[in-house]
């Protein structure tokens, strides 16, 4: 009965069009009548103490540094390096996309943020030189949702703060999943772009990527600082957000020169707003997680799933088909928030390793972001392109199908992230 309280309350509100936030309290205080007893302070109390937390200082932080980025230069410059490198190669500003996506993964940790920023670069550049934008845009849309993997990674902050796991070690878990997610956009590119009838840009001489490394330097410091400092146990994944938020700001306004004193307000404003919405929704989804523990759903769970506790790769599949159909209609950050909580101490009872679970907990709700009918990363990309949905879809199927097999080799080889992952740290 617990179980269909929970589901049925919290469905039942979001078919009706409730923000997440207010559906998660409401179902928790439906528990709390389902267990016969109901107190608002307490449900105050959680919600405090479920905002109250250091970990959680990084999200402000992490997103003022995109803000930061964007306007400071450092984004630009990151996919101008990119472009004098690899451009002359035939479907080239395709990769330039990716190594774009990639080093701009390792310093902000937000797909949306990642992903307007290199649309709004290379998407009129790809259209000037003839590539199909609606192919175009698919792959920067699938290229951006690799920042969500490769640390700093925010879905995996709020993962770790829910399922009481190491960020650190999610971080370091990251990396080479990360860069797997790279290597299989390439490929799929590769395949791809044999339909894109476009002269490659001229190549460079060594004298202009020389300059464009030079003026790239301060942005490619960036990611080495944040993550060999964590790397080298000098700061806490919090405290990199806040070294990442400051070197953002300070190569902005004393190094670059485009950031001005006058820009500050407008980019903390945005950051702020932004970092409420987040909150709130954390706040509202540790109460229920609160109350989830209390009404002792987890045991439920684990009971129903019981046969599949002996089989843990077939446990593990089962688990990826429902994430990815609730990622079709819940954005990542919800989705962490109700089912982390719920699905944690289920793997755990099945001896599957928590942080690579984690991570493909993590890695299966960013790909939810590419697909209908919510894919928050899509519509991102069809307002930056001025396209419609339909044409995405159409772009950003290959890469949909291509993430799903390497899925499915996670599944199966989970040494894939467990080994790597054992290196790092």
């Amino acid at each position: 009965m617990t179980i269909v309280v929970f589901l049925g309350v919290l469905l039942g509100l979001m078919a009706l069009g409730m923000p997440i936030a207010f559906a998660l309290i409401l179902t928790g205080v439906a528990l709390m009548v389902q267990l016969d007893f109901f107190d608002a302070q307490l449900v105050a109390q959680n919600m405090l103490a479920g905002a109250d937390n250091f970990p959680l200082m990084a999200v402000p932080f992490f997103l003022l540094a995109g803000e930061l980025m964007n306007a400071g230069g450092i984004s630009r410059r990151i996919v101008g390096l990119a472009v004098t490198l690899l451009g002359h190669i035939r479907g080239g500003l395709g990769y330039v996309a990716i190594g774009a996506a990639v080093l701009l993964a390792s310093v902000s940790g937000s797909a949306i943020a990642d992903t307007a920023a290199v649309a709004a670069l290379l998407i009129p550049m790809m259209r000037s030189n003839g590539y199909n934008v609606e192919r175009s845009s698919g792959l920067i849309a699938s290229a951006g949702i690799i920042a969500p993997i490769i640390p700093p990674s925010m879905a995996f902050i709020i993962y770790g703060v829910a399922t009481n796991i190491s960020i650190t070690k999610l971080f370091m878990a990251g990396i080479a999943p990360g860069l797997m997610m790279a290597v299989v956009l390439v490929v799929t590119w590769m395949w791809v772009s044999r339909r894109e009838n476009v002269a490659p840009q001229p190549r460079q001489p060594w004298s202009v990527r020389g300059k464009a490394t030079v003026e790239a330097f301060w942005a490619l410091l960036m990611p080495v600082i944040i993550i060999g400092g964590m790397r080298a146990g000098l700061f806490t994944p919090t405290e990199a957000a806040v070294v990442a938020a400051v070197y953002g700001l300070l190569v902005g306004l004393f190094v670059y020169r485009e950031l001005k004193i006058t820009d500050l307000p407008k980019l903390f404003i945005s950051a702020a707003k932004t970092t409420a919405v987040v909150m709130f929704l954390v706040a509202a989804a540790l109460f229920t997680s609160y109350m989830i523990t209390l009404a002792d759903l987890p045991n439920l769970v684990i009971g129903l799933l019981e046969p599949m506790l002996d089989h843990p790769r077939l446990l593990m599949a089962a688990i990826i088909v429902l994430l990815t159909l609730v990622g079709t209609a819940m954005d990542l950050t919800p989705t962490i928030l109700i089912l982390g909580p719920v699905m944690a101490p289920l793997v755990v009872r099945a001896g599957i390793d928590p942080v690579y679970f984690g991570v493909m907990f993590v890695l299966v709700g960013a790909v939810g972001l590419l697909t209908p009918p919510v894919g928050t990363v899509l519509n991102v990309v069809c307002g930056v392109a001025r396209i419609r949905m339909e044409g995405i879809i159409r772009g950003v199927w290959p890469y949909i199908i291509a993430y799903t097999a390497l899925l499915g080799l996670f599944v199966i080889f989970p040494e894939l992230i467990t080994i790597p992952a054992g290196w790092i740290n």
